[in-house]
């Protein structure tokens, strides 16, 4: 459904490309993508949505090149980005404006947006927050809401950016038990193994601009006890 071809990309003054002749297709249905900050992790979900164009090589929709507005206009019909940070997703004064604003582009009416809108909230157990002004939620709070405005646009596939950064535990297992029942494919970028080994069900790793599958590594969950473990804290990937 989603592929890319031989993709080479450098940011400018780069002294390597971040990705170098990097191939990858999306066949399995839960992805997990890890890999050391800077490694090109999030560019390649921007390459895969046009919000950054190769330097070389293809992106595959369906197996076709995409290249024209009209044919990332239809992919976008599908493949949904839920960006790292919420505040770049999230415009309009209330939830239910930013609900709706993916509907109505999409040709829906104003009324028939709202109620997909209304419904999406519901499935999300956001029920009650339609009237809600955006800027004043909390983090987790935007966090589903920016996950909402993606589910009414009804998406084939779901790219993630470390999606539970800066999220308490009770809206990271809600986002779980959220992903564990979307019938999607999902690509998820996360720095937090525990999260990954709920959701996905296949891990790749990219290092030097290329991308591997970590057939010898195993998603597990991790359990530990230390101080302060009932807060939310990170752990070093080494």
């Amino acid at each position: 459904m989603l592929a890319l071809d031989k993709v080479s990309y450098s940011y400018p003054q780069a002294e390597e490309p971040t990705l170098n002749n990097f191939s990858f297709s999306l066949k399995e249905k839960r992805v997990g993508i890890i890999g050391p900050n800077g490694c090109g992790k999030t560019t390649l979900l921007h390459i895969m949505v046009g919000l950054l164009t190769p330097d070389k090589g293809q992106l595959l929709f369906h197996g076709e090149p995409v290249s024209t507005k009209l044919e990332m206009y239809n992919l976008r019909r599908e493949v949904g980005f839920l960006f790292q940070n919420s505040d770049d997703q999230l415009f309009s004064p209330t939830v239910i404006e930013d609900v709706a604003f993916g509907p109505l582009n999409l040709g829906f009416t104003p009324e028939d947006a709202k109620a997909i809108a209304m419904k999406t909230l519901e499935n999300l157990g956001l029920h009650g927050f339609e009237e809600r002004i955006t800027h004043r939620l909390s983090g987790g709070e935007k966090k589903l809401v920016a996950l909402a405005t993606i589910l009414a646009m009804r998406p084939k596939i779901l790219l993630l950016d470390e999606p539970t950064n800066n999220l308490d535990p009770k809206t990271t297992s809600r986002l779980i038990e959220i992903l564990q029942n979307l019938d999607l494919y999902q690509i998820i970028i996360s720095h937090d193994w525990d999260f990954l080994s709920h959701t996905t069900s296949v891990l790749y790793k990219i290092d030097h601009g290329h991308i591997h599958r970590c057939d010898e590594d195993h998603i597990h969950v991790h359990r530990h006890i230390h101080k302060a473990g009932d807060h939310p804290h990170n752990h070093d990937l080494g």
